[in-house]
């Protein structure tokens, strides 16, 4: 068979088992790989390439820092402050906390900033006493749409400007993507604040197998220890070191909490979520098969060829928008972007009109990975602290991808006319 025709299939039946449940996720995942495999779409080092990603590694290095902070009882003590200032209401702790994440994400990596703040969610919502799973998907969709407000907020945004220079076409400004990542961030945000709490499940979050109304965990030295390693961590991950990823800034953390007696090894391990790790590291080669075997390509062709002959220049970005999309909840927003705008570009060619708002379309496109857990690193790091299933991403992801569609329909080509 076809290696195409089998990634296909074997995605139709990842997305049918991950709607229904009817195996663990990242079982479901680490399935499809070996089924890749088995079938020769992958070689076997394609289909263990996931466990060696730098994501990957950058996920369990950040597992142990955030351990840290929640075992020596920093994150609860960040919690307690901010309740003072900001009051045990769900709402004005869900709209601070996004606030910040926007800010972060805008112009660092979100994953980073996902990981370094999920703990002190976590630790917040132990001191007000509320369930964390809204504030945790608050973070993750803050951190997906405020990445959007800049040119170096995702990579898809890089990836735009790379694609138009190639084509001797003048890029979009630094700040020229929050023409419409300002409204789609300011509608994920009131969209999450009203509607989130009522969609989404109310799971407690446990903090050193406390509920968290007992004494705060941990001592003063190991949270002054944990408070300093998380500082250079995320001077790490948002300035960078020369020479150092920030995979390894996240593992030298991790490190650094156990030798410093912060953390135990026992406790470093067991801090670890091993189901985030299978179910990131199962779906990275199901990407890598889509691009590989062309079944990324024949997706977009087939879904190219409902535009007709001559299709128009919103026709274009719609059907585009639609495709990356949808592409981006299974696919690397970095994949499908890289992918879809060399289409992009070949059509605006062909019917003479404007590439910008064709480009623009695809980009926040590939950055609406609202609807699964496996869409962005993101979602997929607050999957099991949020106590969430895939529907409830769906519940809340799929209207996000909707009014996004619909406010680049009304604005993209105010902002960049076809013609």
């Amino acid at each position: 068979m076809d290696p195409a025709i089998i990634t296909l299939v074997v995605l139709g039946v990842v997305a049918f088992l991950f709607v229904t449940e009817l195996l663990p996720i990242a079982i479901t995942a680490l399935s499809a790989t070996v089924v890749l495999a088995l079938t020769g779409v992958l070689t076997t080092k394609e289909a263990y390439a996931g466990f060696s990603n730098n994501t990957v590694v950058l996920f369990a290095g950040m597992f142990v820092v955030g351990t840290a902070m929640l075992d020596s009882g920093l994150a609860q003590s960040v919690g307690n402050f901010i309740i003072k200032k900001v009051g045990t209401n769900e709402r004005p702790l869900l709209l601070a906390m996004m606030l910040l994440t926007v800010f972060m994400s805008a112009f660092a990596n979100n994953t980073g900033t996902v990981a370094c703040l999920m703990p002190m969610v976590i630790g917040l919502c132990v001191s007000a006493k509320i369930p964390c799973s809204t504030l945790l998907m608050g973070l993750a969709i803050a951190a997906n749409a405020g990445c959007q407000l800049t040119m170096i907020g995702t990579p898809p945004n890089m990836l735009a400007n790379a694609a138009l220079e190639q084509a001797g076409i003048e890029p979009f400004g630094f700040f020229e993507f929050a023409i419409i990542g300002g409204p789609i961030t300011i509608c994920a945000l009131l969209f999450t604040i009203f509607v989130g709490p009522k969609v989404l499940p109310h799971h407690i979050a446990k903090i050193g197998g406390d509920d968290g109304e007992g004494e705060i965990v941990g001592t003063n030295k190991q949270r002054w220890e944990a408070l300093i390693i998380l500082a250079l961590v995320i001077s790490g991950l948002i300035v960078g070191i020369p020479g150092v990823s920030s995979s390894m800034v996240a593992v030298i953390g991790g490190l650094l909490c156990v030798l410093t007696g912060c953390i135990t090894e026992k406790q470093a391990y067991r801090g670890i979520d091993w189901v985030t790790i299978f179910l990131f590291a199962g779906m990275l080669p199901i990407a890598t098969a889509l691009d590989k075997s062309g079944a990324g390509r024949m997706i977009a062709e087939f879904v190219c060829g409902f535009m007709g002959d001559n299709p128009s220049g919103m026709t274009i970005m719609a059907v585009l928008f639609m495709l990356s999309c949808g592409l981006t909840q299974f696919m690397p927003n970095t994949a499908t972007a890289a992918l879809l705008m060399p289409i992009g570009l070949s059509i605006s060619e062909q019917i003479h009109a404007s590439p910008y708002a064709v480009i623009m379309g695809i980009t926040i496109a590939a950055s609406c990975s609202f609807a699964t857990p496996v869409a962005t690193p993101p979602n997929t790091l607050i999957l099991t602290p949020g106590g969430f299933r895939f529907m409830d991403y769906v519940k809340i992801g799929l209207p996000l991808c909707i009014i996004s569609f619909i406010l680049c329909v009304l604005i993209v080509p105010i902002a960049w006319p076809f013609n």
